[in-house]
């Protein structure tokens, strides 16, 4: 069976690589590996979400966080964050984990599946969700992620147009209080839903 970005134990070959970028006005550098999403750089979805976002504060999650590219940029950015990294996949944790240390930025790493090894309430959850897994699996973070938000807190959510952000920003607002688009690009849209 192949691998997928979201495999629990990736069994393909390593074939790490480092990579450079800038993202939130800093300069990062990254390893990435076979067997996780966007090995070969930030891929434009995620840099497009980064881009929307408004200034942070308190505690955020980095939900599915793959190999760091989100959690590390937030925490560079805006040093007084409580970052909380989550990805089911055992490769991606451990490269988040190395990120984290690579760029001095301070984040707790857990994996699991979603929300199942997450603790607690956030001001923030970000998401490029797994859209390969399936409208049901996305559509229930969406839906979990409403019990995990501080009040006034906002999901952020990423999704390309073709891939159902549509539909996505319709099941968010019958689950929100206020859901929006609140930034496209190169095909991608930003999505915040609100309590």
């Amino acid at each position: 069976m192949q691998d997928h970005y979201y495999t629990e134990t990736p069994h393909s070959a390593h074939d790490e690589r480092r990579i450079a970028l800038t993202a939130l006005g800093n300069a990062l550098t990254f390893v990435t590996d076979a067997g996780v999403f966007s090995r070969d750089g930030l891929d434009r979805g995620t840099e497009v979400l980064l881009n929307a976002l408004p200034p942070m504060a308190g505690r955020v999650l980095d939900l599915g966080c793959g190999w760091g590219a989100v959690g590390v940029a937030l925490g560079k950015r805006w040093p007084g964050l409580e970052i909380v990294m989550t990805d089911i996949n055992s490769r991606a944790v451990e490269l988040a984990r190395r990120n984290l240390a690579e760029n001095g930025v301070q984040a707790t790493v857990v994996q699991g599946d979603g929300f199942a090894s997450v603790e607690g309430c956030f001001d923030a959850i970000i998401t490029n969700p797994p859209i390969r897994a399936g409208k049901a699996v996305i559509y229930g973070l969406f839906a979990q992620a409403r019990e995990r938000l501080n009040p006034g807190g906002a999901l952020y959510v990423v999704i390309r147009k073709q891939q159902g952000a549509p539909s996505a920003l319709k099941y968010l607002k019958e689950v929100y209080a206020e859901a929006e688009t609140v930034d496209r690009g190169s095909g991608f849209h930003v999505l915040r839903a609100r309590l």
